[in-house]
């Protein structure tokens, strides 16, 4: 099976880090990758599985033949409930069968390794700090709406420069952490740091880093990751209205 890692992780930090780049891959394929995703689960094929790899991509795939299969299987047949339901509804059933897969998988790990109680404890709670590709695809983290003193409405770039309002498009400015008064404690500056830390990317769930560019979509109010999107500084001072690619793939389907 090519979800298998080369190198198979022994250790509860390896495991993690297996869960996370699969976790990241099947996020990709449902919020950016999302056309292409949809378009290669086409009904009329086999029955078709979702698959995370180990180097943060996916891949939909016919199931392996072998019987027990060397890793847990992802939920088969997706193809065919695709065009029996709304699209965000069928996407929302593939992201949480693919939660309940990353942790069959990561589990499955720690049992042929022989984790004991405390490292399964330990991985659980990596895994538990991150949250579900359900989450991130629905929108049910942490984001800048969230957290109105942090991040104001007007504001839909952020990144490590100085606060600055555009001369022309003035429905986007750089974001930084809203300045303290000066009567106010460097206790409430740390809270304000610890709550923009809670900002999560739309596209691959990571936490906002005050060096990293981020833009959010003016429809859906989601932050990403510039890089993510493949949006430049310099081309977001040009954007009117941003869509991340999930909104701008919507579409209505009968």
């Amino acid at each position: 099976m090519e979800g298998m890692p080369q190198n198979t992780p022994k250790t509860v930090e390896e495991v993690f880090m297996d869960f996370r780049g699969r976790r990241a891959g099947l996020i990709k394929a449902l919020t950016i990758d999302v056309e292409n995703f949809y378009q290669q689960c086409d009904p009329e094929k086999e029955n078709l599985c979702l698959y995370g790899l180990p180097n943060e991509t996916w891949e939909v795939n016919l199931p392996v033949e072998e019987v027990p299969p060397e890793l847990p299987e992802p939920a088969l047949g997706i193809n065919f409930a695709r065009d029996g339901m709304q699209e965000k509804d069928w996407l929302s059933l593939v992201a949480v069968h693919s939660d309940s897969w990353l942790l069959a998988v990561a589990f499955y790990f720690g049992a042929r390794f022989g984790f004991n109680k405390s490292d399964r404890k330990k991985l659980f709670q990596m895994i538990n700090d991150l949250p579900s590709v359900f989450e991130v695809l629905n929108g049910n983290t942490k984001q800048s709406k969230d957290h109105p003193g942090t991040h104001n409405s007007s504001s839909k770039i952020k990144s490590s420069g100085k606060s600055r309002q555009s001369e022309n498009h003035t429905s986007k400015s750089v974001k930084m952490p809203m300045p303290l008064k000066e009567d106010e404690s460097g206790g409430e500056e740390e809270d304000e740091d610890e709550e923009q830390g809670l900002t999560l990317c739309g596209a691959c769930g990571t936490n906002y880093a005050a060096d990293e560019f981020w833009i959010c979509c003016d429809v859906c109010e989601k932050w990403f990751h510039g890089k993510c999107v493949r949006i430049t500084p310099a081309k977001a001072e040009h954007i009117k209205q941003y869509k991340c690619p999930s909104c701008s793939n919507k579409r209505t389907r009968v």
